[in-house]
C-alpha cells in the first residue's frame, strides 16, 4: 500500500511541473483536477485507515528506502494519525483554494497554479516525513513558492517590504532548526525520527536544542513576539496566498511540536522553558484578540484573530506536555491543539474568501466603509454567518470543541491560567460579531448596493463546501480525536520515557 502514499506525495510535483509548462488560460482546470485527485486519493487511504487506538502509534503507508550511507538518512515516508488529519486538512483546502481564484481578474498565470501545487507537495512531505533531514527540506519547500506567490501577486506598493521580512524571519527560523536538528543527530545514530528521540543529550543541551528548533516554530505559527512578519504578510498577500499561509502552512508548526519538538527534548519542558512559552503563548492570545478589535482593515483583523488562536493551540500543548513530565499522562492539550488546527484551517480560509468577497462588492477592506450587504446578499450573509459561527466556537460547530479540550487542558495545569485563555472566546465574538455587523448591517451605499449581486456559483461552491465542514464536524467531532489518538500517546508516552 505504500504506492498510494508515493503517489499522493508525486502527483502534485508532477502536476506542478504540468501546469509551468503549459502556458495557457485553461492550466488552471489542470490545476484543479489534480487538486480534485489528490483530495479523492487521501479519501480513498482514510477509508484503509486503521483508527484502532494502541499506544504503540503504528505506521502505515510506509515507505522506507536509504538515500545516503554516508550521512545516515532515509527516504522514509508514513502515515499515523496526526498525519492523516494534516493530509485531509491539506488535500481538502487546496482546490478549495484554486477555485477560489477562477472569479479574479485578471486571472492568474500557470505559475500561480504550478507553485499552489508545488507548496501542495512540500506539505505533504513534511506532514509524512519520518527522517529528520527529510523534514528539514521539506519545511524549505514549503517556504519558496508561498514567497513567490505574495511577491509576485501581493500588493503592488507593499510586497517588497512585507516578503523581505517575512522570508528573512522565516528562513532564519529555518536555520536554527537545522542547526538543532543536526546537533541533535550527532548524539543519535541516524536521521531517523526514533533515533532522534533516543537521543543521547545532557539536559543543558536539551534546553538549547529546545530553544534552537522551538524558534522555527514560533516563526511560522506565530506566537508572540515572533509574529511582525505575519499581518503584513496576511494582508497584502493575494487572498489564496493568505489561505495557504494561514488555512495550512502555519499547521506545520502546530504538528511540528508534537512530532519532533516535544519528544525530541522533554527536559527543558518542566522546567522554566517550558514555562515561558506557556506566558507567550497565553500573552498572543489576548494580544491578538486585543489588537483584532480595533481593526477596521478586513484581513488585518482576521490575521490578529489567527494569531490570538494559534496561541491557544500552542498553550493547551504546553499545559498538557508539563504535566505529563510530572508524571500524569496527558494528551488532551494535544488533541485539543490537532482538532483546533483542522478547524482553524477550515475557518480561516473561509473568513478570508468572505474578506476577498467583500472587497471585490465594497472596493475596499476598510469595514467602516461597508454595510447594509446582507438585504441584496442573502445567500452569502448566510454562508458568512456559519463560517464566523465556527470562528467564535459556537456549540455543535467545528471550532467549539479544539478549543473546549484546549482550555480544559490549560485548566487542568492552572485555573488562572485558563481564565485568561478562556476570554479568546469572548473578543473573538467581540471582533468578529463587529466585522460582520459593519459589513453586512447598518447603512451601506445605495448606489454600490444597487449593483452587488449575490455570490456567484463559484464563491457560492467554495463557501458551502466549508460550511458543510463547520456544521458536520461540529455535531460529530469524534472521528477526528479517534484519529489522533494513538499517535499521541506514543508521543507523550516517549516523553515520559
Amino acid at each position: 500500500m505504500s504506492y498510494l502514499l508515493l503517489t499522493l506525495l508525486l502527483l502534485p510535483l508532477l502536476g506542478s511541473v504540468l501546469v509551468f509548462a503549459w502556458k495557457n488560460p485553461a492550466s488552471k482546470y489542470l490545476a484543479l483536477g489534480i487538486a480534485f485527485a489528490q483530495m479523492f486519493l487521501t479519501f480513498y487511504m482514510l477509508s484503509g485507515f486503521d483508527f484502532k487506538p494502541t499506544v504503540d502509534g503504528v505506521l502505515q503507508y510506509e515507505i522506507n528506502y536509504p538515500w545516503s550511507n554516508y550521512i545516515k538518512s532515509n527516504l522514509h515516508f508514513g502515515i499515523d494519525g496526526m498525519s492523516m488529519l494534516m493530509l485531509l486538512l491539506t488535500n481538502i483546502l487546496t482546490p478549495l483554494i484554486i477555485l477560489s481564484s477562477f472569479n479574479e481578474k485578471p486571472g492568474y498565470r500557470n505559475t500561480f497554479y504550478g507553485l499552489i501545487l508545488l507548496m501542495q507537495f512540500g506539505l505533504i512531505g513534511v506532514f509524512t516525513s519520518l527522517d529528520g533531514l527529510l523534514f528539514y527540506i521539506f519545511w524549505e519547500v514549503t517556504l519558496i513558492p508561498i514567497w513567490l506567490i505574495a511577491g509576485i501577486w501581493g500588493q503592488e506598493n507593499k510586497k517588497v517590504e512585507f516578503t523581505t521580512r517575512f522570508f528573512v524571519y522565516t528562513f532564519v527560523g529555518s536555520l536554527f532548526m537545522l542547526i538543532g536538528l543536526i546537533y541533535v543527530y550527532n548524539h543519535s545514530a541516524s536521521f531517523a525520527l526514533t533515533d532522534l528521540y533516543n537521543a543521547d543529550l545532557t539536559s543543558g543541551a536539551q534546553t538549547v536544542i529546545f530553544w534552537f528548533i522551538f524558534f522555527a516554530f514560533a516563526v511560522k505559527l506565530p506566537i508572540f513576539p515572533f509574529h511582525s512578519w505575519q499581518p503584513d504578510t496576511y494582508t497584502y498577500s493575494p487572498t489564496q496566498g493568505s489561505m495557504l499561509l494561514s488555512g495550512i502552512m502555519l499547521k506545520m508548526a502546530v504538528f511540528g511540536l508534537l512530532r519532533w519538538l516535544l519528544p525530541i527534548t522533554p527536559e527543558p519542558i518542566l522546567g522554566i522553558s517550558g514555562q515561558i512559552v506557556l506566558v507567550l503563548a497565553i500573552i498572543g492570545i489576548v494580544h491578538g484578540a486585543l489588537i483584532a478589535i480595533i481593526q477596521n482593515d478586513s484581513k488585518r483583523l482576521i490575521a490578529y484573530s489567527s494569531l490570538s488562536h494559534v496561541g491557544l493551540m500552542t498553550a493547551g500543548i504546553m499545559a498538557s506536555a508539563i504535566l505529563t513530565m510530572k508524571g500524569t499522562l496527558m494528551i488532551e492539550g494535544g488533541e485539543g491543539a490537532l482538532v483546533q488546527a483542522f478547524a482553524h484551517g477550515i475557518n480561516v480560509v473561509g473568513l478570508f474568501y468572505c474578506a476577498d468577497i467583500l472587497y471585490k462588492r465594497f472596493k475596499t477592506r476598510d469595514i467602516r466603509q461597508m454595510g447594509g450587504l446582507a438585504k441584496v446578499a442573502p445567500k452569502f450573509a448566510v454562508l458568512f454567518m456559519v463560517i464566523l459561527l465556527g470562528s467564535i466556537a459556537l456549540p455543535l460547530t467545528n471550532g467549539f470543541i479544539g478549543e473546549f479540550i484546549l482550555i480544559k487542558s490549560i485548566f487542568d495545569y492552572n485555573i488562572l491560567a485558563a481564565v485568561i485563555a478562556g476570554t479568546t472566546m469572548i473578543f473573538s465574538s467581540v471582533y468578529l460579531f463587529r466585522f460582520y455587523g459593519k459589513a453586512m448591517f447598518g447603512e451601506g451605499d445605495e448606489e454600490v448596493l444597487a449593483n452587488v449581486e449575490d455570490v456567484t456559483g463559484v464563491e457560492f461552491t467554495v463557501l458551502a463546501s466549508l460550511v458543510v465542514f463547520v456544521i458536520v464536524l461540529g455535531v460529530y467531532p469524534q472521528p477526528m480525536l479517534d484519529m489522533v489518538n494513538s499517535s499521541l500517546k506514543f508521543i507523550f508516552t516517549s516523553m515520559m520515557n
